[in-house]
């Protein structure tokens, strides 16, 4: 980094860390290694030549092995695994631990009291336990194990028994005398324990994630389905995930300019927090150019700087100058802490005295709202708590001051809250623990509720169960899960969306792209600033392409493929830190640090260094030995002379490889190798947001021997595993990504491969999805890349060493695609389809709906409650629907033929009421599989699926792999589609329209590599950013016999001539979706109508119609088609009629009325001219009718001018 190259090669070669520090420095930190290799102190040059003897192929496929290890260790949903596991071993405890001891006083009612004195009781949580996963089932009660397939049949929550230990003392207070001159009082409260209770309870059920360490399939040899890895909850058999939450970062200081300047010590516990702001002295709010002082906010109040700093034991006003060591030449500084001074003389007289400057702080504290119990201690508890000694405190708060003062004065950046060193992720502990305490403090103020009625003097204190409520813990977390609101960040009581979804099962692409999710959540979508624009630090961690369009555009993000989230790091680094040569804290005001480098271990003042690159060095080194866990984060700030050190939970790491290490890779040669033994040797190891900054990245291997050929190169530190990596999980398996545009990139990775049907699941038979679709034949790409590969296995026979591309991220067909115009009937994006093809099976589907009905379980309520009229399933004669293919129980039989209106489950009760099941218009198939079961909350419940093949038809929606979407527009015979030499017919004509304004040339590139490779070429990679060159490519496909540019000499299918010019055509991959004409399709003449308006009911399902708006009305207006308008608006949607009088204009009511000779007529009659006489009928529409009436309910009558026409 620190020699000068050419400027080009600088703008390709280094990631967008590899910039010169502010400082002036070069980081080019040369780490000592103890390791007996020779090649551990050659120079950048010896590197290069020895990296270049082993070969860029070698490198690359090492590179390659390297990121398939990773993903066979690691998987694509281990943060989401790893931080379940985190919470149930350690999390779970500290929620219960975050409750202390709960004392329940007595009522204090004196009727209630009795003859003894008041009793008290207090509850203390101790150790929690889970259980595996288990259910009660049959009429003698057996406990089984619960599967997750057992929760998904039977609508369960795949949940494990949670158990507390809990301690209850029942106790009364005595005041006792005692001798003053001993104990320096007079009397005391002495406590006379009545009864103590100990005993392990349940608490309630814990939703368990399947393959955690609590599921049972984490054990089993073989899962119930080879695509399902696990990550998610099953809750009343529905699959529920957590979005990753994006949250700020509370282990650093917080600098930042948005209302005024402030520097903010942020801690999770609120008492702790502290802030420092800088802000204007004056009375009077208009004049300009006032006075600035600093005062700091702490538990609730208001106190002056000096003030504070005078409380922790500083003798002078010097000495707090020189702790806050700052330039004091700069005027405005001085400014600054002159009026910070008279600020607190005004606040406080004779603040310099220690003990005055500790009572003004006491007292303002004490006078907030909610003050802390303990009088005097607070300061030493709440502020800077890791901190023990005030001058120690006294120290920090002078740094806090000094950042903030180098940021006022333009010599500090504020912190950028949008940088992923400045954020955390939320994943399942934190969210978890902090649902959790909900629902234990709701349990415990009903527990201290229930408990007080029983301490009065006359009744007994059963044992704790009968108090504490198990279900609220358990139906809160459910109902948490089920309706996605989760309990806010850091507002009580509120709740926000978002947190939790259901998981996609479209395919398995879909499923693991909704494990991999990210989420910020932003008070109003309008004003989020630059949340929304692709950050410096996204580089590897989130993909910069995924994110879906709309309101949520770069507020949900993806993660990157090697991203990895960091989980909780227990054991104690302190005492490594000092090994490495750190130095403690001194205890006092007037030591100076000089040159010292501050070291913060999560946001914690722990120490000072003197030579922090040796410091840095040894611990990097500690960190490849094993001494210190992989993920620790170690960052040095040389502007800022800060070592910063991170081992807290939510950070994004990302593996790289190290250049000095890159040579022990010649002992790895020929033998097995894991990645855990890569991380060990120091040649790949994680790194973090903040420590990225000090390094210089190669993009790829070829980058690291460039300078081998005589060029000068930059001096790397690290290198990319693939620059594919760098991508999402469904942006790096699409083929040449970099030649597409990227809107047409986003479109493929949001949308469309999440909505290609595949093949979702290999355990259909054990699952009940409202709605599955699968692709009878699905295939896998001609074309690879190098994401595909990484995550595959080693699927060929002996002797074969290659990989397994992994099939399942595919969803889609191989179809020959020209490009022409095919007799018009593929203009704007529409697709001319060969039928034969589809005779013979292509892009053929079947969908599967599944109907559930429930009915109550005689057996468990008989023991209850007796029902009037309970439902049970049979088959009953129905007045609604045909009942042909239903057996006696009320089934359809397997393989009947259900169409619209067919009943498909029947139910009826006892005294004969129908409660079947109809299939709505629109809705048939064949009867699939037909399940009977029940669930833990006492009902029978049946599944019936319907299955349908569907074939591709005119209105199907499909694409490629590069954004190209099209919809069927017409099926063509194989005999009249154009045909080349060698007899090859398309089975898709696609638009050379649809090319230029998209900006998709990937596309072409993709049907020109995949045609080289099915002729037998060698070239078959098509990995984004390190994609084959043009000519690569061309000249794959001359060698095979084509011509270069893909072109072919095509023949008309109709008149057997010859086609002048020449037809681009290859084998592409493409997707169908689930968009379908056939579930689409709406049309109706007249149907069923609104019982109020008469109008047609809403809803495709119940025969509905469509919504006909103003502006479509305006259409027909404009177009002149005013008898379809009358039509439309009216004949065929609520015409009616009523009456007019014509004299007074009012409606004209048809009554019963008599006339002479005592006879009684109906017809119309004006109640108001008493007469029959000028009476019209007119046509209206049925809601304007309806309007009249209601209006003249509530006293408002219309009159109506009326004309013949």
């Amino acid at each position: 980094m620190g020699e000068s190259v050419d400027a080009m090669e600088e703008d390709i070669g280094t990631s967008s860390k590899g910039e010169k520090l502010p400082n002036g420095l070069d980081m080019e930190i040369d780490f000592d290694d103890d390791d007996d290799d020779d090649d551990d102190d050659v120079d950048f040059m010896d590197l290069t030549t020895s990296l270049r003897d082993l070969g860029e192929g070698f490198l690359k496929d090492f590179c390659k092995k390297a990121a398939t290890l990773f993903f066979n260790e690691y998987g694509l949903i281990s943060h989401q695994i790893n931080s379940y596991n985190d919470f149930i071993h350690n999390g779970l405890q500290k929620a219960f631990d975050s409750f202390g001891e709960l004392i329940v006083e007595p009522g204090y009612d004196p009727s209630k009291k009795g003859e003894n004195e008041w009793r008290y009781a207090s509850v203390r949580f101790g150790k929690v336990s889970l259980d595996k996963p288990s259910f009660w089932a049959g009429s003698d009660g057996i406990e089984h194990n619960m599967l997750p397939r057992h929760a998904r049949l039977q609508n369960m929550t795949y949940s494990s028994r949670m158990k507390v230990n809990v301690s209850v003392e029942v106790y009364t207070q005595k005041v006792v005398r005692s001798d003053k001159f001993k104990t320096g009082k007079d009397q005391f409260v002495d406590k006379v324990v009545l009864s103590t209770d100990n005993r392990d309870i349940i608490i309630g059920r814990m939703p368990v994630m399947v393959k955690s360490d609590l599921c049972w399939m984490k054990t089993v040899e073989k899962g119930d389905c080879d695509f399902d890895h696990g990550g998610y909850f099953l809750i009343k058999g529905a699959e529920k995930v957590f979005i990753a939450q994006e949250q700020i970062c509370l282990k650093r200081l917080w600098i930042s300019n948005a209302q005024g300047w402030t520097v903010a010590y942020k801690s999770e516990i609120k008492r702790n927090r502290l802030i420092v702001r800088l802000v204007g002295l004056s009375k009077d709010d208009s004049i300009k150019g006032e006075k600035k002082g600093l005062i700091v906010y702490f538990m609730s109040t208001e106190i002056p700087l000096w003030i504070l700093f005078f409380a922790l034991g500083i003798r002078s006003d010097k000495e707090v100058v020189d702790l806050i060591d700052y330039n004091t030449e700069n005027a405005s500084i001085m400014n600054i802490f002159f009026a910070s001074i008279h600020d607190s003389d005004e606040k406080c007289e004779w603040f310099r005295s220690e003990r005055t400057a500790l009572n003004y702080v006491i007292k303002q504290i004490q006078g907030t709202r909610f003050p802390p119990e303990e009088t005097e201690d607070f300061v030493s508890l709440y502020l800077f708590p890791s901190l023990h000694s005030p001058r120690q405190k006294a120290r920090f708060l002078g740094y806090m001051v000094k950042c903030l003062l180098q940021a006022y004065s333009g010599q500090r950046k504020c912190d950028n809250r949008d940088s992923f060193r400045n954020k955390r992720f939320e994943l399942a502990a934190e969210l978890l623990e902090r649902e959790l305490k909900v629902h234990i403090a709701h349990a415990r103020r009903r527990m201290a509720k229930a408990l007080q009625k029983d301490l009065y003097g006359d009744r007994d204190v059963r044992p704790i169960e009968h108090y504490l409520d198990a279900s609220i813990i358990t139906n809160g977390l459910s109902r948490a899960f089920s309706t996605g609101a989760w309990s806010h960040p850091f507002k009580r009581m509120e709740r926000i969306s978002g947190v939790v979804a259901n998981l996609g099962r479209a395919n398995p692409l879909q499923t693991m792209v909704d494990l991999r999710k990210t989420r910020q959540q932003v008070q109003y979508t309008g004003k989020v600033g630059d949340a929304r624009y692709p950050h410096p630090s996204h580089w590897g961690r989130v993909c910069f392409l995924s994110t879906p369009d709309g309101e949520n555009c770069g507020l949900v993000k993806n993660l990157a493929a090697t991203g990895l989230v960091s989980t909780n790091i227990s054991e104690p680094l302190v005492d490594k830190l000092f090994d490495c040569g750190m130095e403690k804290l001194v205890d006092d005001t007037h030591t100076k640090l000089d040159r010292k480098f501050r070291v913060f271990l999560n946001g914690e003042w722990v120490g000072v260094c003197e030579d922090s690159h040796l410091f840095v060095s040894e611990l990097r080194h500690l960190r490849q030995r094993k001494r210190l866990p992989q993920q620790v984060e170690i960052k040095r700030d040389e502007q800022q002379r800060e070592v910063r050190i991170y081992s807290d939970a939510g950070r994004i790491l990302r593996p790289l490889l190290v250049v000095k290490n890159l040579t022990k890779i010649k002992a790895f040669k020929g033998e097995n190798y894991t990645f855990h033994s890569l991380l060990d040797k120091g040649i790949v190891e994680f790194v973090g947001t903040e420590e990225e900054e000090d390094c210089s990245t190669a993009w790829g291997v070829k980058f690291l021997l460039a300078g081998a050929d005589g060029k000068k190169s930059l001096k790397y530190t690290h290198c990319e595993l693939d620059m594919s990596f760098l991508l999402g999980l469904s942006c790096g398996i699409i083929p040449f990504a970099n030649h597409d545009h990227a809107r047409r990139v986003l479109y493929q990775a949001q949308k469309h491969s999440q909505q290609a049907i595949g093949f979702s699941t290999t355990n259909p038979n054990i699952r009940v999805d409202t709605l599955s679709h699968q692709l009878h034949y699905p295939q896998r790409p001609l074309f690879r890349t190098v994401t595909s590969d990484c995550l595959g296995k080693a699927g060929y026979q002996r002797g074969h060493n290659g990989m397994l591309p992994k099939p399942e991220l595919y969803n889609g067909q191989n179809a020959i695609v020209a490009v022409n115009v095919h007799l018009g009937y593929n203009q704007e994006d529409s697709l001319v389809m060969n039928r034969s093809s589809l005779e013979r099976g292509m892009f053929r589907s079947e969908h599967i709906r599944s109907y559930k009905a429930d009915v109550d379980n005689k057996e468990l309520l008989d023991k209850r409650r007796k029902f009037d009229d309970p439902v049970n399933f049979g088959k009953i004669q129905s007045k609604f629907g045909r009942v042909d293919s239903l057996d006696d129980d009320g089934f359809p039989f397997i393989g009947a033929n259900l169409q619209s209106g067919d009943i498909v489950i029947g139910r009826c009760s006892e005294s004969g009421v129908d409660h079947s099941m109809k299939l709505k218009h629109t809705e048939r198939g064949m009867v699939q599989k037909v399940v009977l079961s029940s669930n833990d909350e006492g009902k029978n419940f049946a599944v019936v699926s319907l299955r349908q093949v569907r074939s591709p038809c005119l209105g199907d929606k499909f694409s490629s792999m590069h954004g190209q979407k099209g919809v069927l527009g017409f099926l063509e015979s194989q005999e009249n589609f154009p045909f080349t030499i060698q007899g090859i017919v398309p089975d898709i004509v696609i638009n050379p329209h649809a090319f230029p304004s998209r900006q998709t040339p990937g596309q072409l590139l993709e049907a020109a590599l995949g045609k080289g490779i099915a002729c037998g070429g060698s070239l078959r990679y098509a990995t984004p950013f390190s994609t084959l060159s043009v000519e690569a490519i061309t000249d794959q496909l001359h060698r095979a016999g084509f011509s270069r540019w893909g072109n072919e000499r095509v023949y008309n299918g109709r008149t057997g001539e010859m086609v002048r010019s020449l037809i681009f055509m290859g084998p592409t991959f493409y997707q169908r979706l689930i968009h379908m004409a056939e579930d689409k399709v709406k049309f109706r003449n007249t149907g069923p109508v609104h019982p109020l308006t008469r109008q047609p009911v809403a809803d495709r399902k119940r025969f509905g119609g469509i919504k006909f708006g103003e502006m479509e009305r305006d259409c027909l207006i404009a177009h002149g088609a005013s008898a379809n308008l009358h039509e439309r608006l009216f004949t065929l949607s609520d015409s009616s009629q009523m009456h007019i009088c014509q004299k007074c204009k009012n409606v004209a009511n048809v009554i019963q009325r008599g006339v002479p000779g005592g006879r009684k007529i109906r017809g119309p009659y004006c109640r108001v001219c008493e007469s029959v006489d000028d009476i019209v009928r007119v046509n209206v529409p049925y809601g304007a009718k309806l309007l009249c009436q209601e209006l003249f309910s509530m006293g408002i009558n219309l009159k109506f001018e009326t004309r013949l026409c």
